[in-house]
């Protein structure tokens, strides 16, 4: 049996359609019909831990490593396994905004799933991220790294303000864009020595959004 059979029947087991399985991994129901064809020449490694998790198994039952998975009944359907977590600072606020100063402090700790790898985590403030599905309010978890690839998420330092947006940078034109995931808010760009006061503080690599009641 080949990794997308083991996936989609793993998936029916559990009831889960297609699509609840791409929000939760925040892919598009494309992506998880193809996973289940076999339709892709090398099938990315990086996503089966979470997939895993989400299928409530482990990376080497869909793999095949594991020729049954005993730690899970299908026919028990009103109570599932959570994901371990892992503690993480909540250290401050960063502005999906305009830029302005984060208010840090460590005395609150989150929850991250144990299989995604971050160093802490920012609450967000401002509309400026909305079609990237984070809100005012939301928390966000970066993964500390100086450097990010062209129009991934961070958390950028502009003097001794933070904000978080789309990074792209042209070293060839020393110009780095900023960029919001809201055409109501306007790039931010800098050039030349501008760059000189800007630091990316990481990459953003998931997002919690908070429970609101109308």
């Amino acid at each position: 049996m080949k990794i997308g059979d083991r996936i989609k029947k793993r998936r029916e087991e559990i009831g889960l359609s297609v699509d609840e399985v791409a929000r939760r991994l925040g892919k598009h129901r494309a992506t998880i019909y193809r996973y289940e064809s076999n339709d892709i020449e090398k099938f990315p490694t990086e996503i089966l831990e979470p997939l895993a998790a989400v299928l409530q198994t482990t990376p080497a039952f869909l793999v095949g490593w594991e020729s049954s998975d005993n730690r899970f009944s299908p026919e028990i359907k009103n109570v599932i396994p959570l994901p371990s977590t892992n503690k993480l600072p909540l250290i401050g606020t960063i502005p999906c905004g305009k830029p302005m100063l984060a208010v840090e402090t460590t005395e609150e700790f989150v929850d991250l799933p144990g299989h995604i790898r971050a160093d802490f985590a920012l609450r967000c403030t401002g509309d400026s991220m909305i079609n990237a599905r984070i809100f005012d309010g939301d928390v966000v978890y970066i993964r500390q790294q100086p450097q990010v690839e062209n129009g991934k998420i961070a958390a950028v330092r502009i003097g001794d303000e933070a904000t978080l947006k789309k990074v792209y940078y042209f070293p060839e034109e020393s110009r780095l864009v900023l960029r919001p995931c809201n055409p109501l808010y306007a790039d931010m760009i800098y050039i030349g020595q501008d760059l000189e006061d800007v630091e990316i503080l990481g990459e953003a690599v998931a997002f919690t959004n908070i429970v609101r009641h109308e």
